[in-house]
Order: C-alpha cells, then sequence, then structure tokens
C-alpha cells in the first residue's frame, strides 16, 4: 500500500456517509484489511496523532499560572516604579520575596503535573484495528485515517468512521447529539446533505456501541472529527469539579474582601499625606497577604499526595481530580460477580426436569457455546475459550473433554443478547437438525411447552442455595437454515446447567467498613433476584427490596425514584436498564459511583459520577472507567474513599487557616494603617510573613485527619466558609491590638521596634493556630498532627522569631527584640490558641459541623470532558501490543 492520502481532510465524514463503502475505500487509499504498520506509521507522522489533547507537564503554562495574578503585577509594577525613584533597596526586596514565592508556588505545582503526567502514562486506551492483514491492539492515539477497525459492545467509536459491514450496530450518540435514543446503523450510503445525526452509515469519535458490532473505515482522527472540534471549543482543562468550584468562590471572596481592605488602606495612607508609592506598596502587600496564594499548590501536592497514596493501596486514578471524585461518593453500584462474591464461576453439575444428573444438558450446553474453542464451530481449533465467563467455566468441567461435542456441526447462531437473556445455535447433530436454546430460566422456561411441575421447585431450591442456573431447551429443527429470536418457541426443556461462584470472605467486613463511611451500597446484577438476595442476605448487607429488570420497566422515572433509598438489590439488569438506576440517582441529587467489569457494564461506567473498574475487567471496562483497582476487593475501593476525603479535609485546613489569621491580620493592619503615625508593617516584611507561613504550610497535605471527618462526604459551602471567617477572624485581631499596645505603651517602640515585634507575633499566632483549627477534637490530646506539618511550623515560628536578631535584620527593617518581649508573646500565643479552641465550641454546634452542600455539575459537559480524556496523547509515538487471540 503506498502513501496515497496526502492530507487527512481529502474525505469528510459528511461525504463518506453518502458514498458506497469501495469509493469511500478507494479515496482513503486502503482495502478492507487495512493498512500496514509501514503505511500507518508514515500516516501518523503527517497527520499527528488521533488525540484532541495533550498531556504534560509543561514548565511554560505552569509559570504563567503562578505569576498571572493581576495584584502580583501591579506589586511588581510599583516595586519597579520604586526601586526608580530612589526605595531601590526596598523594592528589591519585594521583588526578591515575590520571586521566592512564585518559585515555591511553580516547583509543587510542576511537581504534582508531573504527578499527573506519570498517573497518564500508566494508562492505555486500546482499539482493535487491523494492520498487516490481521487484527491487532493498538492505542487509540495511534490510529490514522485508512485504518480497518473494530466497533464492538461497550466499545467507544475510536474516530470518525464509515461502516464497512454490521450485525445490529445501535451507537449512543447523546455526547454530541443529546439524542437519548440509539441510532440504528449500517453500510448504506444515505443521501446528501444528511444532519449529523442522520449519518447512518458513520459512527462518530466519542460515541458509544450500544449494541451489536461492525468493521468501519477511519475516515477522520483528532481534531479533525466531530468530538474533537467540540471538545476542542471546551478548551484544555475539565469541567470545574464540585472541589475546584468552591476553591474558586472562596478565592473570589477573598479577593472582595482584599478589594475593600485595600481601597481603604491606600486612601487612609493618602489622606494622611503619606508617600504615593509607599501607600500603593503597602495597599498591595495588604492585598497579596490575604490571598492564600499557594492555595493552588497545596491543592495540587494533596492530590498529587493522595494519588501516590492510592498507588499504594491498589487504587489508579485517571486524573488527579478523581481523587475528589472518590472521596464524594455516596451511594456505590456495584454488579455482584467478583466483588460481593469470588469470581470465580465454577461448573457444579446438570441436572435434569426431575432434578437428576445428566451429562447430555452438559453437552448440550457445551455445542450452544459462543467460544472460538467451540469445536461444534467449523474453523474453530478446540481446547480453548472465550470471554464468557459461563461458557468458559462448562469448557473446563471434569469430563467436559470426553463429551462428544463435535458430533454436533453448528449451522447458524443467535448470540446472546442482554434483552433476550438467551443464546441459539442451530447445529446438525446425530438425530438430525436441532435448534438448542441456553439462557436465563424465567424467560426460557416461558418458551417450553410441556415444562413439568418439579422444575419450578427444583429452580427454587438451586436460587436459594445461591446457585447460578442456566436452563437449556431444544426442538427438532429440520427445515431452518437461520436463526432468530423468533424461532425460539415451542421448545423442550432439557434441564438445567448449576454454576457456583461463593460469597467472598472478606466482602461482610468490607461492606460493614463502607457503610461506617456513609457510602450506601447497592446491587445492579443481571443475576437472579433469588440468588442476589442470598449473597447479600449472608453477608449482612442492610435490609431492603428487590426490583427485577420487567418490573424496573413498569416504573416511571418519578415512582423509580421515589422509591431509591428503599432499594437493596436491582436484579436481570440490562445494561440500558443499569444506566437508567445512574441516571435517577444522579436526578435525585445524589453522587453515583459504579463499578463493573464486563463489556455489559460500560455504558453505566460512563453514565456513572465516578466509573470503577478493576485490572482484571474487559480492555471496555477499564476505557470506560475513571478509577482502576488493581485487585477486585471492596476494602481497596473504601482505601480510595478515605484517601479522596483525606485530600478534602487537609486542603480545608488550609482554607479555614486562610480565613482565620491571614484575614485577621490584614483587618488588624487596616486599622493601624489609621492611628500610626507609620506603616504598621513594611511591604517587604508583610511578603516575607505570607512567604514563611505559607511555605509551612506546604506541608499540610500529609497531616492526620480525624477519623469523624472520614465518616461521610464533605462538600464546599462557601458560607460556611465566610462564617467561620467572620467568627475566628476578629479573635486574631484582638492579639494583633495587644501587640500593638505592648510594643507603644511597655517598651515605647519606635517603627522598626514596632514592626519587628508585630511581625513575629502575627506570624507565630497565625502558624501555630493550625494546630487548632485541623481538628475539631482537642488538640495534642485526642489529635495528634503528622510530624512533618509539626516539625516545619514550629521551624516557621523559630526562623521568625529569629530574624530580627540575624544579619538579616538591617536590610528587611527589623530590630532585636528585648527578652521581655518573648515572655509575653508566649502568654500571647497560649491565650490566642486557648480562646479559638473555646470558640471552637461555641462555633460547631450551631452548624451542625459540616461543610456539606449538594454536588452539581453540568453533567453532560462533565461526560463530554471525560470522554475527551481517551484521546490525549503525551507527545510520543504509541506503542502497540501483540496481536490479540482471533475471534
Amino acid at each position: 500500500m503506498g502513501t496515497g492520502i496526502v492530507d487527512a481532510s481529502v474525505l469528510t465524514v459528511s461525504d463518506a456517509a453518502t458514498l458506497p463503502t469501495e469509493v469511500v475505500l478507494a479515496r482513503l487509499a486502503t482495502t478492507s484489511v487495512g493498512l500496514s504498520s509501514a503505511e500507518a506509521a508514515a500516516r501518523w507522522a503527517r497527520v499527528g496523532p488521533n488525540a484532541v489533547r495533550t498531556h504534560h507537564a509543561r514548565v511554560l503554562a505552569v509559570l504563567v499560572r503562578q505569576v498571572r495574578s493581576p495584584l502580583l503585577v501591579l506589586l511588581l509594577v510599583a516595586a519597579a516604579v520604586s526601586f526608580f525613584v530612589g526605595e531601590r533597596a526596598n523594592a528589591l526586596i519585594i521583588g526578591v520575596i515575590v520571586m521566592f514565592g512564585v518559585g515555591l508556588g511553580f516547583a509543587n505545582e510542576y511537581r504534582a503535573e508531573r504527578a499527573a503526567e506519570d498517573l497518564h502514562s500508566q494508562l492505555r486506551h486500546r482499539a482493535v484495528v487491523c494492520r498487516d492483514g490481521r487484527w491487532t491492539s493498538c492505542e487509540v492515539t495511534a490510529l490514522v485515517p485508512g485504518d480497518v477497525v473494530r466497533l464492538e459492545l461497550g466499545s467507544v467509536v475510536p474516530g470518525d468512521v464509515r461502516i464497512l459491514s454490521s450485525v445490529a450496530l445501535e451507537c449512543d450518540e447523546a455526547v454530541l447529539t443529546g439524542e437519548s435514543q440509539p441510532v440504528a446503523k449500517g453500510p448504506a450510503p444515505v443521501p446528501a446533505g444528511a444532519t449529523l445525526g442522520e449519518l447512518a452509515s458513520c459512527a462518530l469519535m466519542g460515541t458509544l456501541v450500544r449494541t451489536g458490532s461492525a468493521a468501519a473505515v477511519v475516515v477522520a482522527t483528532g481534531a479533525r472529527t466531530q468530538f474533537g472540534r467540540i471538545a476542542l471549543g471546551l478548551g484544555e482543562r475539565h469541567e470545574e469539579t464540585q472541589f475546584q468550584v468552591g476553591l474558586r468562590r472562596f478565592s473570589g471572596l477573598l479577593a472582595r474582601v482584599a478589594g475593600v481592605l485595600t481601597g481603604s488602606i491606600f486612601v487612609i495612607n493618602l489622606v494622611l499625606a503619606r508617600p504615593l508609592i509607599d501607600a500603593l506598596l503597602f495597599s498591595l502587600a495588604i492585598a497579596v497577604g490575604i490571598t492564600p496564594q499557594l492555595l493552588p499548590a497545596v491543592v495540587t501536592t494533596s492530590l498529587a499526595t493522595g494519588s501516590r497514596q492510592l498507588a499504594r493501596r491498589k487504587v489508579l486514578v485517571k486524573r488527579l481530580v478523581c481523587i475528589e471524585d472518590l472521596g464524594d461518593i455516596e451511594v456505590l453500584l456495584t454488579d455482584k460477580t467478583g466483588t460481593l462474591t469470588e469470581g470465580r464461576i465454577g461448573f457444579h453439575h446438570a441436572l435434569d426436569p426431575t432434578g437428576a444428573r445428566s451429562d447430555q444438558i452438559l453437552l448440550l450446553g457445551l455445542a450452544c457455546t459462543e467460544v472460538p474453542g467451540n469445536p461444534a464451530v467449523p474453523g474453530n481449533p478446540a481446547g480453548t475459550a472465550g470471554g464468557n465467563p459461563l461458557d468458559a467455566a462448562l469448557w473446563q468441567a471434569p469430563g467436559a473433554a470426553s463429551l462428544p461435542v463435535s458430533r454436533y456441526v453448528q449451522v447458524a447462531a443467535a448470540p446472546f443478547d442482554h434483552d433476550r437473556r438467551r443464546a441459539s445455535v442451530l447445529a446438525d447433530g446425530p438425530d438430525g437438525r436441532v435448534l438448542i436454546v441456553k439462557g436465563a430460566p424465567e424467560g426460557l422456561l416461558a418458551r417450553c411447552r410441556d415444562v413439568p411441575g418439579s422444575a419450578a421447585a427444583l429452580l427454587d431450591a438451586e436460587f436459594r442455595a445461591g446457585s447460578r442456573v442456566v436452563a437449556v431447551a431444544s426442538k427438532p429443527a429440520p427445515d431452518l437454515d437461520t436463526v432468530t429470536a423468533e424461532d425460539e418457541h415451542d421448545l423442550v426443556l432439557a434441564g438445567f446447567l448449576i454454576f457456583l461462584d461463593r460469597p467472598r470472605p472478606s466482602a461482610a467486613q468490607a461492606l460493614a467498613r463502607l457503610a461506617a463511611l456513609g457510602v450506601t451500597v447497592r446491587i445492579l446484577t443481571g443475576d437472579n433476584a433469588i440468588v442476589a438476595e442470598h449473597v447479600c442476605d449472608a453477608l449482612g448487607l442492610a435490609d431492603g427490596d428487590t426490583v427485577t429488570g420487567d418490573q424496573l420497566d413498569h416504573l416511571d422515572d418519578d415512582t423509580l425514584t421515589a422509591r431509591l433509598s428503599t432499594i437493596r438489590v436491582f436484579a436481570r439488569m440490562n445494561p440500558d436498564q443499569k444506566t437508567r438506576v445512574i441516571r435517577l440517582h444522579q436526578r435525585a441529587g445524589t453522587g453515583a459511583a459504579y463499578l463493573g467489569d464486563g463489556v455489559n457494564d460500560a455504558m453505566a461506567l460512563h453514565q456513572a459520577d465516578v466509573g470503577i473498574s478493576v485490572d482484571s475487567a474487559t480492555d471496555t471496562a477499564k476505557d470506560a472507567a475513571d478509577i482502576v483497582l488493581l485487585e477486585k476487593d471492596l476494602h481497596v475501593l473504601a482505601d480510595g474513599v478515605v484517601e479522596g476525603r483525606r485530600t478534602f479535609a487537609n486542603t480545608i485546613k488550609y482554607v479555614l487557616m486562610a480565613t482565620s489569621s491571614n484575614f485577621g491580620n490584614m483587618f488588624s493592619a487596616a486599622a493601624a494603617s489609621a492611628f500610626l503615625p507609620f506603616l504598621p508593617m513594611l511591604p517587604s516584611q508583610i511578603l516575607l510573613n505570607n512567604l514563611l507561613y505559607d511555605a509551612g504550610q506546604l506541608t499540610i497535605p500529609s497531616d492526620r485527619v480525624d477519623e469523624e471527618q472520614l465518616s461521610r462526604p464533605s462538600h464546599w459551602d462557601i458560607g460556611f466558609v465566610r462564617r467561620f471567617m467572620m467568627f475566628f477572624g476578629p479573635v486574631s485581631s484582638i492579639f494583633d491590638f495587644l501587640t500593638f499596645a505592648i510594643m507603644l505603651q511597655v517598651f515605647h517602640a519606635g517603627p522598626i521596634l514596632f514592626r519587628s515585634g508585630w511581625f513575629v507575633e502575627s506570624l507565630a499566632t497565625q502558624t501555630l493556630v493550625i494546630f487548632v483549627i485541623r481538628t475539631r477534637r482537642v488538640p495534642f490530646l485526642r489529635s495528634r498532627p503528622g510530624r512533618l506539618l509539626t516539625a516545619a511550623t514550629l521551624l516557621v515560628v523559630v526562623v521568625g522569631a529569629l530574624l530580627p536578631a540575624s544579619p538579616l535584620a538591617g536590610g528587611l527593617g527589623f530590630h532585636a527584640l528585648p527578652i521581655g518581649f518573648f515572655a509575653a508573646l508566649l502568654a500571647m500565643i497560649a491565650s490566642y490558641l486557648a480562646l479559638v479552641e473555646a470558640g471552637k465550641h461555641e462555633f460547631y454546634p450551631h452548624l451542625a459541623g459540616t461543610l456539606i452542600e449538594p454536588p452539581h455539575r453540568h453533567r453532560h459537559r462533565h461526560r463530554l470532558h471525560r470522554r475527551a480524556a481517551r484521546f490525549s496523547h503525551s507527545g510520543r509515538l504509541p506503542t502497540r501490543s501483540p496481536a490479540p487471540p482471533p475471534r
């Protein structure tokens, strides 16, 4: 295959939809068996990766985010003006301190960006593609126009593609068109002028395969796709999570407070006839001081620390902000198999309708398996099994290898689907052509004639014992050459295949732990209701109702939403019904997570607020998930929930610190400047104070968190933060004014000594208060801080106390303090911390003690961002994995 495609835009998906498949292949210079590896690499070099975003840490971008603060820019401009009008020493000191602050924030945020990049490098989103004449697997970003790909149930369409052949293909295009109903797809061309939603011969990047399968040729990739254009319009950054919205609102609150204080201070200083430059620098320094400049660094450091902790606990997050989503989980909807059970489905025995054991039923079950290893399928090697775990268990059953399965030669098949819940095979057997049907007993028995009464009692007994049961039926079919669902009637019940999947020993303890964390667990399973109830009862899952898929279809959304809190088990659920249950939880305002590992779970994983899968899951499920558990164990998930909440709790500590101390100190500065004949603190000293304070607080992400802070989800409540600021901020100011009085009345301080004393006191009080603010318990006695936080906090206080007596004192405008001041300082610190501790007991009981606001986000845009994360590129050539087994 030569490099016939010169420009990736040679053919649009709208044009391709109107053309016959052979013309599309010719226009793309490809064939029905795709490209060679060499040709694909050449095209990739020309058209670039199949990506709509890049994902790597960029030094310049991080640096720009650190210096884009308007306050910071104004301060540097004012410092430059100050330098040129003669106040060079003060201007240089301000410049150096600002640069140190920017460098500190840059170093921490860049490290967090690298952590996110490392996470991304561990993830692979893959597509099945035909290269060099054989099906193989490659990274989604390696696809190029002209590649032939396979679309399967639950997979995300990897580019804008033209359908070449299909079997009952339907795609969910809601992410692009908003249409909630799946759209049928096929190879027939559509008329010219069709709209995006009418391109039935094409499937579009980012849409989801709801049913069926297809082979298709890639027409457009990356930003040239319809999805790519929309994703690029949204920008590189994901929609804000509730966490990020709260940060923005908090920063906005402080910006408004800073604006009022800065304007007031500037006017006061002008009225007092102080130099314009001094008044401007002081006002701007106050504004910078009240702004938590390192809040983004604290947040990203917290998230990066959380991602490393989660990795140690066998939890892999695809994006750092997923950690916050994980901590927000209120309801966990999960499949039963492998989560509450061991996940090792084993065939136990085959029974006829009377309860007698029978190898003939096992033989019919083997003849009806949908696996490549079934020797009844012409051209398949014997002895291998495919992805269906029940079929695989049949082939591994003792004695299966000795049964004459080859005597049944498949002529046609109607594969299993989640609506029929059965599979059919038309085969030529020893007694002629026969139709064999295998599936869920409830549906299959209704299509059988003359079912003995003993069958129902037998089924009930097996279900109550926790067994998984598959019914097998057949009938002679001499006149059939194909098989459809309409042929599955007037069957003769052959018997039942009994499988066992025992409850997981650790599941009961894990469920109790999740309940203690305020996470409600509900079961969404395709299994029988009685079996699911048996497992739930055995594991002590809280009592509740059971609803089957058939019952669900007869309930309208309002009725079902009202009943959600009473339901424990959703049984015999198909993928659409699972998705509906998740959507209604979201409609009720509940953060819903879904844990699943099969192809049939992909749609639910995409719909959930947090999609969770496991490392042993199908590629489709892992691709759809936000979080991958390296071990399928609810304890691992509980660890992830705890870590998400720990991250939120530690970030909130920094926020509450800023409101209680920064606001108080800056209010004190504003008041002092009104009655003092000099500036209460130089601009450089304010900035130095802020730098030392923030440097110590960067260790907050490593702090311990009290158990009650992890017991249930917490969300931002800006009203709570505002009340906290107004309650505790003035407490800080009381001791600032006390310091003013001591310095002026006791030590008769001039400007330099006054500033030195207030610098040391303000730094000590606003830094040490973290030990009280970080917990609602009695500090140290009932809640010990982390060692790193303790060491960093004490170090900052010591450095601040020593600076006025150090060789740097003269340049910074300080003077050594008398010994008596430190005695007064210790008394003030002790009194301040005691007063704040007493204030906690007064403040919290009146506010129910939580930071809770119902989470909300634009779910459609959020889902679009999540889908776009599949198509992100790290700037390197994607690798290709070995070919998968034939299908």
